[in-house]
């Protein structure tokens, strides 16, 4: 029949599939080497890198499967220097987390959210200073970890409204499907 489209073929719907399972991780990639352009923002890079695998375990676990967030702690650790394995602790830590209390987390407000990412990232920020506190065998200033504090908090809004978008989009094609 003329006037109606074709069915989108095996190829492209496989295509389509991968592309939105590897988004999520691709998109994190992406913004990490973006914010570790030298800006004069320091700290950017875990301020983004945090909120993103928080959205992403509450509200699409599958997008970024607890490997993908280790290979994201690598480089988020080489982006900023850190002893190689501690962004990788922290991110999974978080993950499992926020994996853990999904259920739950996916059915508050916006506000409530925020708030307990809030609280988490106070939590990793804090596990991320002791590490490198031991790890460098001295006692370190702790501001550097509570400006990453504010910085995370206050970059959430942006990126969760902005991954939820996406997150949208690509439940409206999934169900087109």
């Amino acid at each position: 029949m003329r006037g109606l489209s074709d069915p989108p073929s095996s190829l492209i719907r496989q295509a389509d599939a991968f592309a939105r399972a590897i988004f999520p991780g691709g998109f994190l990639v992406f913004l990490l080497v973006l914010a570790s352009l030298p800006l004069g923002l320091p700290g950017l890079v875990p301020a983004v890198c945090l909120p993103c695998v928080f959205f992403w375990s509450v509200f699409r676990p599958a997008g970024l499967p607890p490997p993908a967030v280790f290979c994201i702690g690598l480089l988020q650790d080489l982006l900023i220097q850190a002893p190689l394995g501690s962004s990788v602790l922290v991110l999974l830590i978080c993950q499992g987390i926020a994996l853990r209390w999904r259920g739950f987390l996916a059915k508050l407000s916006f506000l409530m959210i925020w708030l307990i990412y809030i609280v988490m990232a106070l939590g990793a920020a804090v596990l991320a200073w002791a590490l490198q506190c031991v790890l460098n065998l001295q006692l370190l200033p702790p501001a550097p970890a509570l400006y990453g504090v504010a910085l995370t908090a206050g970059l959430y809004p942006t990126l969760s409204y902005l991954l939820a978008r996406v997150h949208q989009v690509m439940r409206q094609a999934e169900g087109a499907v």
